[in-house]
């Protein structure tokens, strides 16, 4: 249990990331043909995005990767003076070995201000015969049009349930645990296809018990059964405020949920609820005011009131 099992269990070959065949697939001609453009990686945390480009590097370079690979997170320092200091200094120098290029691996690229990717468009275009950029961000549209028009683009989809029970499974047999099928449901269903998050609620529910059950999982990760939100959303449709408020007090007690938490819960469990599809519609556009004034600052307990009240509402109306 000493080990993050995040990285403990990351994929070391492209062969092995999970959930993006296709992805994967035109990575591996890359690496076949010793060649590749700059990349742009774009997609929800925990796709594997960094993975697969630590695996395109070990597969292109051998055991001379990590002189040949650069890893810099634009998080850390987003202004110009990363391009023009670390990045610029790192591409301009010759490849180690017999590499024909280098790799700058530039994580969270979204951050960079636009000073600043104005810059790296400059530095992707003067060094490209010893450098190659491989860019990962979330939002691509937070990436300038020249870098992009420069870029491969490859979009990592949310790992699917499969992929997402198949890896959980291997990791479980190599620490000999025992998971319930409706454990792995509930992961899958806390994870939303990040396969980080789901890897980290494995481990932290391991660390009471080898024999893992649904109660469990629902108690390590501090998330509320998704039968209870519905049923939250029901009760407060139906007009009885009163009983609302009860059950989000348990919510937020219990689980200790913040306010923009316990609203995606709700938005995600809507769709699937009891409720009439023309009620569903007013909900959703309530649930992005509230969304957006907790995100403001505002307070979490009132706003979700006044969305309750508001539902309670609506069967008088």
């Amino acid at each position: 249990m000493d080990d993050v099992w995040v990285e403990k269990y990351r994929p070391r070959a492209l062969a092995d990331v999970v959930g993006q065949p296709d992805i994967i697939g035109r990575l591996s001609a890359y690496v076949k043909s010793g060649n590749l453009p700059h990349l742009l990686f774009a997609g929800s945390p925990g796709t594997g995005k960094t993975t697969s480009a630590i695996a395109l590097a070990k597969e292109l370079f051998g055991d001379v990767w990590k002189n040949n690979f650069h890893e810099l997170n634009a998080s850390d320092e987003r202004g110009i003076d990363i391009v023009r200091g670390k990045v610029k200094d790192f591409a301009r120098t010759a490849p180690f070995g017999d590499a024909p290029f280098k790799i700058i691996f530039l994580d969270e690229a979204d951050a960079l201000t636009q000073d600043a990717q104005a810059a790296l468009r400059r530095t992707m275009e003067r060094y490209t015969s010893t450098c190659r950029f491989v860019l990962s961000c979330n939002y691509s549209s937070k990436i300038i049009e020249p870098i992009q028009s420069r870029c491969a683009v490859f979009r990592f989809r949310r790992v699917g349930d499969d992929a997402v029970r198949g890896y959980l499974g291997r990791i479980a047999q190599a620490e000999g645990l025992t998971v319930e099928p409706e454990a792995m449901e509930a992961i899958i269903h806390f994870a939303e296809g990040d396969m980080r998050r789901a890897t980290n609620a494995l481990q932290v529910s391991a660390a009471s018990s080898k024999k893992i059950d649904r109660e469990l999982i629902y108690s390590a990760t501090a998330t509320a059964r998704p039968g209870e939100i519905r049923e939250l959303l029901e009760v407060a449709v139906s007009g009885a405020f009163g009983e609302a408020r009860k059950r989000l007090d348990g919510l937020l007690v219990n689980y200790g949920l913040s306010g923009e938490d316990l609203i995606r819960l709700m938005h995600r469990e809507l769709v699937d609820s009891n409720i009439d599809d023309s009620l569903k519609v007013m909900i959703a556009d309530r649930m992005g005011e509230v969304e957006y004034r907790l995100v403001g600052g505002a307070s979490e307990r009132i706003q979700i009131l006044a969305l309750l009240a508001y539902m309670a509402g609506l069967k008088k109306k």
